[in-house]
């Protein structure tokens, strides 16, 4: 099957690797997760993937502490989770490049749209760590920043749920999912998709995000061949 889009930018969340805990790596969960970007990778589309850092640290609820030196670590965190899948990965037989938005030479180059699109270009799988190296900027935000400043087709939401809906669906047996949606629907109803700097970023660039569910990896895979997986956000 032809590919639908050629360069995509994955986000996974923090919490995903830590499996059903939440917390830390998950051996099996990981093998699952980076078994399905394999599987889409090897269909030839170029991919990004911002990890967030939720496994290891979450900022605002970091009580006390003053906030951008919690988002500070925060930004740490997903240093770490972009190690460990690039790590993952490698083991997988798929080839990987780390780039961090804190400069931090002997952990990884820092990140510049050249480099990115070299290394996507090479085969490779660019990693981006240290969100976006401001405090207050979520990863959603990184991952459409990220995701308009190399050109993607497409930003990937990997998440629990199996796209948007107008309710919580795992405390609301109502719930309605949407199929489409646009980011001023979004945003006008405040559904929870991804934080306001991130819809408005990916509405006003025309980057379209895919909502889908993680728990099977290979809807990873399916989405890139434009099979009907999840929520498209979109303004048309």
């Amino acid at each position: 099957m032809a590919l639908k889009y050629q360069r995509i930018l994955l986000k996974i969340s923090g919490e995903a690797l830590g499996g059903e805990k939440g917390t830390g790596f998950d051996e099996p969960t990981m093998d699952a997760i980076c078994g399905g970007v394999k599987k889409a990778h090897e269909l030839g589309v170029q991919i990004g993937i911002v990890v967030g850092g939720g496994n290891f640290w979450r900022g605002r609820s970091s009580g006390r502490m003053e906030r951008t030196l919690a988002d500070k670590i925060g930004m740490l965190a997903t240093v770490m989770n972009a190690l460990a899948v690039s790590d993952k990965l490698e083991q997988l037989g798929v080839p990987t490049e780390v780039f961090t938005s804190i400069t931090m030479p002997q952990v990884a180059p820092a990140f510049t749209r050249k480099d990115a699109l070299r290394a996507m270009g090479e085969g490779k799988i660019a990693i981006f760590g240290g969100g976006t190296g401001n405090p207050f900027f979520s990863t959603d935000t990184t991952t459409a920043l990220r995701a308009v400043e190399v050109s993607a087709d497409i930003m990937f939401k990997a998440t629990m749920v199996d796209g948007v809906y107008d309710k919580d669906p795992h405390k609301c047996p109502d719930a309605k999912k949407y199929e489409t949606l646009t980011f001023t629907k979004v945003l006008e109803d405040r559904l929870a998709v991804m934080d306001g700097t991130a819809a408005t970023l990916c509405r006003d660039n025309k980057l379209p995000i895919l909502v889908f569910d993680l728990a099977d990896p290979d809807n990873i895979a399916r989405a890139v061949q434009g099979e009907n997986v999840g929520t498209l956000v979109y303004e048309g």
